[in-house]
């Protein structure tokens, strides 16, 4: 593992491996500096180089099942700022290391728990996925045509709702146990976080200002300068121009200043306006109209593909993608003018660290093997086999 910066080097965290959102939050606080090791399941399937939400960890196998795996976790836990966990309700209680204990243990704790529905409710218990608990929280049914709502990939859900909440969670509770001496329980909830994001949505529906019906609000596809519109070489174009300065300087550009244009906020003319442009940028490719309004301020960017989007000059000048052993992939956000984070290491076997990781947290290396004789963690030549 790499030695490097970032705002939260000097923390530590314990990750019990899963999937989705817990992942990733374990990505977000490795990138920016935390020694996360990950209690991966003993004899899992290996991580490819191409998981990149796996990146940046320690990786430790353990049977959780074993009788020696409990007080394993707890001791690692005893050295841990925060623990990250993605089980359904209970499952951590099962094996014996849930908050109660481990809070007893390390009072200072932030035991962060990642869920779809959360640790009660009538669904705690059921299964579901990112597009259930957007469903749930109202984000679903805003997004998409007239006809069907449209899926967003696991972006609101999974991400956006669940590991950025689970990490700004976390955060807000470290402060308070760093000034307390307390630590506690995060139960964060996708459908939670979901609802959370739709905040503003909600207030302009509460106004008025918002139709609860699919595009017919200004920024869901229903007007015409808030849209993506197809150019002469199947390319896209995304049109953001919602101010008045930033639309009349798109209708120059586009050749249709006229009084007929001019009323954008009259939503009886955004159909017939949603046609227009739509001819409009027809007649040209997507490279000539970059070409035409280039720095005109016209809120108008290309749609690139995930091939395309690294090779953006704005994305190469910031370096927004990294390439970790030939793999291209979003790097670390956000950035930090003092400690800069980064990218500790790619993905590596699961198990890699079961004499390192753990010395490193403070076991004895003879111990360790003692363990793996016991099955309790995963011998080096099965990490050998399986990595």
């Amino acid at each position: 593992m790499s030695s490097v910066g970032g705002p939260l080097q000097g923390l530590k965290v314990v990750e019990f491996a899963g999937l989705g959102p817990a992942p990733f939050c374990g990505m977000l606080l490795s990138d920016l500096g935390a020694d996360v090791i990950r209690i991966d399941r003993k004899g899992a399937r290996p991580y490819l180089n191409t998981s990149v939400t796996s990146r940046g960890r320690r990786s430790v196998a353990v049977d959780l099942k074993h009788p020696g795996a409990a007080a394993l976790c707890l001791r690692l836990i005893d050295q841990a700022d925060i623990l990250i966990e993605g089980f359904r309700p209970g499952v951590m209680e099962r094996l014996g290391l849930g908050p109660d204990i481990a809070l007893a243990r390390k009072p200072a704790l932030i035991y962060g728990r990642m869920t779809g529905w959360g640790q009660e409710g009538p669904n705690a218990n059921k299964a579901g996925h990112d597009i259930n608990y957007i469903a749930l929280s109202g984000a679903l049914h805003a997004i998409g045509t007239k006809d069907a709502p449209v899926i967003p990939i696991n972006l609101l859900g999974d991400f956006g709702g669940g590991s950025l909440y689970l990490a700004f969670g976390i955060m807000a509770a470290l402060h308070h146990a760093r000034a307390t001496g307390k630590g506690q329980v995060v139960d964060c909830a996708m459908v939670d976080g979901a609802s959370s994001l739709m905040g503003m949505i909600y207030g302009y529906f509460t106004s008025g200002y918002w139709k609860d019906e699919r595009q017919v609000n200004s920024i869901d596809g229903g007007s015409h300068y808030y849209n993506v519109y197809q150019c002469r070489d199947g390319k896209w174009l995304a049109l953001g121009a919602s101010e008045p300065q930033f639309y009349a300087n798109l209708l120059r550009h586009l050749g249709l200043e006229g009084p007929d244009v001019h009323p954008q906020r009259d939503r009886t003319k955004w159909p017939e306006l949603k046609k227009r442009f739509a001819e409009t940028i027809r007649r040209r490719t997507q490279a000539e109209w970059l070409a035409l309004m280039e720095g005109s301020d016209c809120c108008v960017t290309p749609v690139l593909s995930l091939a395309e989007a690294p090779h953006h000059p704005h994305n190469v000048a910031r370096s927004t993608f990294v390439e970790i052993d030939g793999v291209v992939q979003p790097g670390p956000a956000p950035r930090f003018s003092a400690t800069p984070g980064a990218v500790r290491n790619p993905p590596v076997a699961i198990g890699a660290d079961n004499v390192s990781g753990l010395v490193a947290w403070g076991f004895d290396a003879d111990e360790v093997e003692r363990l793996a004789r016991e099955g309790a963690v995963q011998d080096c030549s099965e990490v050998a086999a399986t990595g």
